[in-house]
């Protein structure tokens, strides 16, 4: 593997609430360099980013759903998703209903995918599990569901809570859907050793920051 195809296994973000115009634009200049395969920002950025990559079909314009929490109801969810596409966005990465899958209420969790999945039918669709806050068992209910519901990808979590991606749960996870659905292992992964190891385990996709998703893709030669 070299670095360019290395490069089209990552979605680099600026996804804080901290992050300005001089982040995004620091961003999308990355992008166009390194040729990485998504770029997301929160969702008040999404139309300038797409205009800013209009000129770059390779690279997809991201947008997160319900984002950080996942508490939004899902009118609310659908709402954003409808407008996000507007804005240009190719890909949405949308958070489960945290609270909700916790409480047992899987109907709820399911049909919000369900929902969001019509709605963007022609569009990759991630569900965020946020796992650090979810037990063994709860990530598996919301593997399930996301299958069920026909997302593209299982993603690990939104870079947002303290305890990042680990070895563990990227194993956990691929014992469990095998190839069912894809999955991108996202906050947490931040060097080389750790981009391997996940790799090996058949992680297909990686939300990873700016700063660590060069230093990766320049060990690739």
């Amino acid at each position: 593997m070299n670095e360019k195809e290395a490069a089209r296994l990552i979605d680099i973000s600026a996804v804080q609430a901290y992050n300005n115009k001089q982040d995004i634009d620091e961003l999308i200049a990355c992008a166009k360099e390194y040729h990485f395969y998504s770029v997301h920002t929160l969702p008040s950025w999404t139309s300038y980013l797409s205009e800013q990559l209009k000129d770059y079909p390779d690279i997809y314009v991201g947008a997160p759903v319900g984002f950080p929490s996942g508490g939004a109801q899902t009118l609310i969810k659908m709402q954003e998703a409808k407008q996000l596409i507007t804005d240009g966005a190719r890909e949405l990465d949308m958070v489960i209903n945290i609270g909700k899958l916790k409480s047992g209420e899987v109907r709820y969790v399911e049909d919000e995918i369900k929902q969001v999945r019509q709605l963007c039918a022609d569009l990759p669709l991630k569900i965020i599990l946020e796992t650090s806050y979810l037990t063994h068992d709860e990530i598996k209910v919301g593997c399930e569901l996301s299958i069920n519901a026909q997302a593209d990808y299982i993603k690990t979590g939104t870079g947002w809570t303290q305890k990042g991606t680990t070895i563990e749960i990227i194993k956990l996870i691929k014992d469990f859907v095998g190839s069912s659905i894809k999955l991108k292992a996202s906050g947490g992964i931040r060097d080389y050793e750790t981009f391997k190891k996940c790799m090996a385990l058949g992680v297909d996709r990686f939300g990873i920051n700016t700063k660590s998703a060069i230093e990766i893709v320049k060990k690739f030669q």
